[in-house]
């Protein structure tokens, strides 16, 4: 299904770097004279509560035991990798510019193709690996200093 021309997943992809943009805005500034770690608990505490209200409110709780050994092994190790990055992000942004620490925290783009071509199987087009090749040199760019 597509709205406005556009592939659905590109508009939910888009509006995920909205978010993305925001929380590096709003984190910097409510690190302010606060623990990075601390700061980061507080962002997950309400993370909890607005999706178990989000899950209430459109009906879409599920059995926890119909997930299968698989669903939990890798949905604990995202959580755990979620978790790490958010502390790590954190903690640079509480030391570092949002505009230097955001674009930095974006060279997981290219990672994530690495990990999909490796892990996944995933086959990137030639124009896929241009675009991720010129993200690189901008984080590089961007992370460089004189």
């Amino acid at each position: 299904m597509t709205t406005l021309g556009l592939p659905q997943w590109f508009l939910w992809a888009s509006a995920s770097a909205v978010f993305a943009a925001l929380t590096a805005i709003f984190a910097k500034l409510g690190l302010k004279n606060i623990d990075s770690d601390y700061a980061t608990f507080i962002r997950t505490v309400v993370i909890l509560v607005a999706l178990a209200c989000f899950l209430s409110y459109t009906g879409k709780w599920q059995d926890p035991s119909a997930l299968s050994a698989q669903n939990w092994t890798f949905l604990v190790l995202s959580g755990l990798a979620t978790g790490a990055s958010w502390l790590a992000y954190f903690k640079a942004l509480q030391i570092g510019d949002a505009s230097q620490v955001a674009p930095v925290d974006k060279f997981s783009v290219v990672l994530v193709t690495v990990f999909a071509v490796l892990f996944l199987a995933e086959r990137p087009s030639m124009r896929e690996w241009l675009g991720i090749g010129l993200i690189s040199l901008g984080v590089l760019t961007l992370a460089w200093r004189r």
